[in-house]
């Protein structure tokens, strides 16, 4: 026996501090650092704002452990309702780690590289191209984890859904936003000149996980008793 509701509201807990971290390298630092224009305003742009950047390359490391210990939080809280699901759950999690440090790499190389610590031998605009090719791995590196981003939400919309202790309502929105997140990933990859208008149409949809997050937080569980378990289901 265990407390559903203590392990909800550290869930809940540890998904707010994931989110803020996650719009802190997201939303904040490229609102400050215009990393679209040509690679010598690039250049400029990262170089002016160097401990930033730096923020926020050490900022998606800690966002990565903190996803990691609350997924095992989640999977401790579920694994009652139905245990293979919520492995399914830490899987899609785990297996996204690796490449979100290999991302952050490329970050830290681009910076060493404008700042002439590696390459000196190339000119100027040689490792300013260089560079813009590295932040453009990275970039492209994250469309393609936001699949995965909306993968995990499926198995967490399940359980949510199946458990008994959550409102059904926020399991089908958590698969409602995971669908968004796999459209506006697809879309960004393919058909790029749509990425924009896509994301207005989906934003709504991008609430799930908010909403999911709150319950925990405030209301938890409903109870303290561990659902029926079902893990062959």
């Amino acid at each position: 026996m265990y407390s559903l509701k203590k392990n909800a509201r550290l869930a809940g807990l540890l998904y707010l501090i994931w989110i803020i971290t996650g719009l802190y390298s997201l939303i904040y630092v490229p609102s400050q650092i215009n990393m679209r224009d040509d690679p010598v305003t690039v250049a400029q742009n990262i170089l002016s704002n160097e401990f930033l950047f730096r923020t926020s390359i050490m900022n998606s490391v800690i966002n990565s452990s903190i996803w990691v210990f609350m997924v095992l939080v989640l999977y401790r809280l579920f694994k009652s309702v139905n245990e293979r699901q919520a492995k399914h759950l830490v899987a899609l999690v785990i297996v996204q780690i690796p490449a979100v440090f290999l991302l952050e790499a490329f970050n830290i190389t681009s910076l060493m590289i404008l700042k002439g610590e590696i390459l000196k031998t190339f000119e100027l605009s040689q490792r300013q191209d260089l560079a813009m090719l590295f932040l453009k791995i990275g970039d492209y590196g994250v469309l393609a984890l936001q699949i995965y981003w909306g993968l995990w939400l499926f198995p967490l919309g399940i359980l949510t859904y199946r458990s008994g202790f959550l409102p059904r309502f926020l399991g089908v929105w958590l698969i409602i936003n995971g669908f968004a997140l796999l459209v506006l990933s697809f879309i960004a990859l393919l058909l790029p000149q749509y990425r924009d208008m896509a994301f207005k149409i989906a934003f709504p949809a991008m609430f799930g996980e908010v909403a999911f997050m709150l319950w925990l937080l405030i209301k938890g569980a409903k109870n303290n008793i561990p659902a029926k378990t079902n893990a062959h289901i």
